[in-house]
């Protein structure tokens, strides 16, 4: 704040200023509120007084005051004049209301442009719509916007109409571009990212393939490389393992069981050495990242993109006579490869353009794609939202059960409309620019909504729960192995039936018993137990006749537990230990390193009992169930 000395000061020095000058210099040339040219330009005025270079021509300043003079008159012409202005129904761009007295009001972020410049040049103006509600094309013209202004039946068409290169023949656009239009798809959201099953998610498709490779490869490789190293070398210490072996020692390494391959070359254990690390540090990293994938994944939709509708052919819809209709529809357009969808029926275009009915009806009960603008698509979402947050408060599932792409469907460029011919262009379009540049028009098609994102892609819950979708994966592994060993199974039944007839078809054309060149030949075992069927025993197929030819021995515990009667003796020399006090004596015998009992039968066949526990249990059960 300043005090009273600086007051004092500062007064006296405006008393010791020069008087102000208000006579403007001269050869100035004044501007009014509107922009407008106030101040006559004479012809000789120099060029480089009026802010133009010197080698600019003088036919230049002729062209300025010729618009000028143009500029002028035209404001004079619309002050007062009534236009009659064309619409289209698309909330909330452009949208129109029939009052009680049979008049149609337009509403909208176009008519909001609209009564900006009526207020800027003072006219009057009447809405009309078209028949139909369709843009209009070369071969739709019928009924249409475009062809009210090709008719000249209306002064504008003010509404966000996409530039079309086949509608130019027709209409003439706005040289100022409102906005840029991109047209989102929405659909239902799914229960499960479409990022892929759970247990493929860690690693890419490529990835995947390498592994895959990888494990049919390494086998062989260990397997040439070993029998390599043992020509080159001469060891013999080393064995050579089959192929079989060392395929499955790289599958059991992938599946952590290890290995009973032992290797006793350097080589050879290096080789085992370096795919046990590739497996350890493979394995690792396909945990870490399956762990944060089903807990911390980012979510995708299955349809992002044009070619996602195309390689899948997704059915969608979208308006009627709209941009996407008729960008698909055009040869030159961007969306044309879409065109034979339409003659698939995988394309719809609904003549409604109530947005709520299209998203209840095609989305969420058909299971459709809409394509809608973006403006409408995010105020259709909002109202959706509000709706369903009443019905239930707390599950975010519920309030967004739908979803919207990130990548846009078509991009267009938007623009009002005139009859070929027609000046208003040139009096609207300085306007309209200045309200694009300002940034008015983007704020009024979003004025309704909030801030924050509504429903976004990624609903961005921290509590994820495994669903049976994540584990679909494990059920087709359990399958595929199911499958796998029946088939393995039943190629093991049909080789054992073969090789069966095979010997059966030999011992038909040769003789029972006998080989081509006269040698004997033991029957196979199918065979054996066919021939003991058809014998006058009739005994059955596969039964055992070892009851019937050989005499058990004592039970296994008569031996042993008879009262503590029964001792070991020492017999002759070389007879081993000799059990005493019993008909059924026998001599006990070291044979290969395990203790027996050699009984004699009564059919004066040797019978070894075995000493030891397991064997032991496993003899009485042989002989007593």
């Amino acid at each position: 704040m300043a005090t009273g000395i600086e007051l004092m000061v500062a007064a006296a020095l405006c008393l010791a200023c020069p008087p102000m000058n208000h006579t403007l210099p001269e050869e100035l040339i004044l501007l009014d509120e509107f922009g407008s040219v106030v101040t006559d330009v004479p012809l000789d005025v120099h060029a480089e007084n009026v802010g133009l270079d010197e080698e600019t021509p003088m036919e230049t300043l002729e062209v300025l005051r010729n618009k000028r003079e143009k500029l002028r008159n035209m404001k004079a012409w619309i002050n007062g004049r009534h236009l009659r202005i064309a619409t289209l129904e698309d909330y909330p761009l452009s949208y129109t209301e029939v009052l009680e007295n049979g008049t149609r009001v337009g509403h909208g972020v176009s008519f909001q442009i609209i009564e900006f410049l009526q207020e800027k040049f003072n006219f009057t103006y009447e809405v009309v719509v078209p028949q139909d509600n369709i843009l209009g094309s070369k071969v739709d013209l019928d009924r249409s916007l475009i062809e009210m202004l090709n008719n000249s039946e209306v002064d504008i068409a003010a509404a966000f109409i996409p530039s079309l290169s086949e509608q130019r023949s027709f209409v003439f656009y706005s040289t100022t571009t409102l906005d840029e239009g991109e047209w989102i798809m929405v659909m239902r959201r799914p229960r499960e990212s479409a990022g892929g099953s759970g247990l493929l998610a860690p690693f890419e498709f490529y990835v995947w393939i390498l592994i895959f490779v990888s494990l049919l490869a390494v086998g062989p490789i260990i397997y040439m490389l070993i029998i390599v190293r043992n020509r080159l070398t001469g060891d013999t210490k080393q064995q050579p393992y089959s192929l079989g072996h060392c395929a499955w020692f790289v599958y059991g390494a992938l599946m952590k069981q290890g290995s009973t391959l032992s290797p006793i070359a350097d080589s050879t254990r290096l080789l085992f050495a370096t795919w046990w690390i590739f497996i350890t540090i493979l394995t690792s990293f396909y945990t870490a990242n399956l762990t944060a994938f089903l807990t911390l994944s980012k979510f995708t939709l299955p349809y992002n993109t044009v070619n996602d509708i195309l390689t899948k052919n997704k059915h969608f819809v979208s308006m009627r006579g709209g941009a996407v209709e008729y960008a698909i529809r055009t040869t030159n357009e961007s969306l044309y490869m879409l065109n034979r969808m339409i003659l698939n029926n995988y394309a719809v275009f609904t003549e409604t353009s109530n947005d709520t009915y299209n998203l209840q009806n095609y989305v969420e009960r058909n299971g459709y794609v809409f394509v809608r603008d973006r403006p409408a698509i995010n105020i259709m979402l909002y109202r959706d939202y509000l709706y369903r947050k009443s019905v239930s408060f707390n599950d975010e599932k519920v309030h967004c059960p739908f979803a919207m792409a990130k990548e846009p469907f078509l991009k267009k460029k938007r623009t009002f409309a005139y009859p070929i011919g027609s000046n208003l262009s040139e009096l609207f379009d300085p306007e309209l620019l200045n309200l694009v540049e300002s940034g008015i028009i983007k704020h009024l098609s979003a004025r309704e909504l909030p801030s924050a994102e509504i429903c976004p892609q990624d609903l961005g819950s921290t509590e994820r729960q495994l669903r049976n979708g994540d584990l679909m994966m494990t059920y087709y592994i359990m399958l595929a192995g199911f499958v796998t060993s029946l088939v393995v199974f039943t190629t093991e039944l049909l080789f054992r039936y073969i090789n069966a007839r095979h010997e059966a078809n030999k011992w038909a054309r040769h003789g029972i018993g006998r080989s081509p060149n006269g040698q004997s030949v033991k029957p196979s075992r199918w065979l054996r137990g066919l021939r003991r069927l058809h014998s006058g025993d009739k005994q059955l197929l596969g039964s055992s006749t070892h009851a019937q030819n050989v005499t058990p021995p004592p039970p296994y515990q008569s031996i042993f537990n008879h009262g503590g009667e029964h001792h070991w003796h020492q017999g002759g020399k070389g007879h081993g230990l000799v059990l005493g006090g019993n008909q059924n004596g026998g001599v006990r015998r070291m044979i290969n390193g395990r203790d027996y009992i050699v009984f004699r039968n009564a059919n004066g066949q040797s019978q070894l009992v075995p000493v030891r526990s397991p064997s032991a249990a496993l003899f009485q059960y042989t002989y007593t169930e």
